[in-house]
């Protein structure tokens, strides 16, 4: 496994010539953010599962602090923040204001935002934000529950597969290259 990932990871050169990397290099070329193994993979999916909620460009961000301040692998905590995308990201924030709502005990449905008047970009703007704010606290719980969720789960998938990984390789090896 960890010969197909190695494919695509950068190399210590390439980010140290980087201009916009530089700066950070002595903290960017740090080995265990490069190393690749069960812990470290298990805990990058688990920081990107759970930085992948955070909203716009700053998912990544998010990961790669993670990812120094944990030691894991930086560029599969990366990657990992991908699963959302604009596909995928309305259906969870969905789930997560559910999740808030549950966890907070109230009732109600999600109400969708509201649509452009007559009344103008004023009103309507008025008309979002008020949307938003009383989105506002079951949405936070509900995110927050479910990064904690998926990094959990992440977390434990990506310890199990490649526990998987490693029996088989074992089993390959002990019955010899005729299996």
């Amino acid at each position: 496994m960890r010969k197909h990932l190695r494919k695509y990871l950068p190399n210590h050169q390439a980010i140290r010539e980087n201009r916009w990397l530089a700066p950070f290099g002595d903290t960017l070329l740090h080995p265990r953010l490069w190393h690749l193994n069960r812990h470290s993979a298990a805990g990058a999916v688990a920081a990107g599962l759970f930085c992948g909620l955070i909203p716009g460009p700053f998912q990544m961000i998010g990961a790669a602090i993670c990812a120094v301040l944990f030691r894991v692998n930086l560029p599969l905590a990366l990657f990992t923040t991908l699963y959302t995308n604009p596909l995928t990201i309305v259906p969870l924030y969905v789930v997560a204001f559910a999740l808030g709502k549950l966890a907070l005990g109230g009732g109600g449905e999600f109400v969708m935002p509201p649509d452009y008047g007559p009344e103008g970009l004023w009103a309507w703007a008025q008309a979002l934000i008020h949307w938003m704010l009383s989105l506002g606290k079951p949405l936070l719980v509900g995110l927050i529950l479910l990064a904690s969720l998926l990094s959990l789960a992440g977390y434990a998938a990506m310890r199990l597969l490649w526990r998987l990984y490693l029996v088989r390789a074992w089993k390959r090896r002990r019955h010899g290259p005729a299996a």
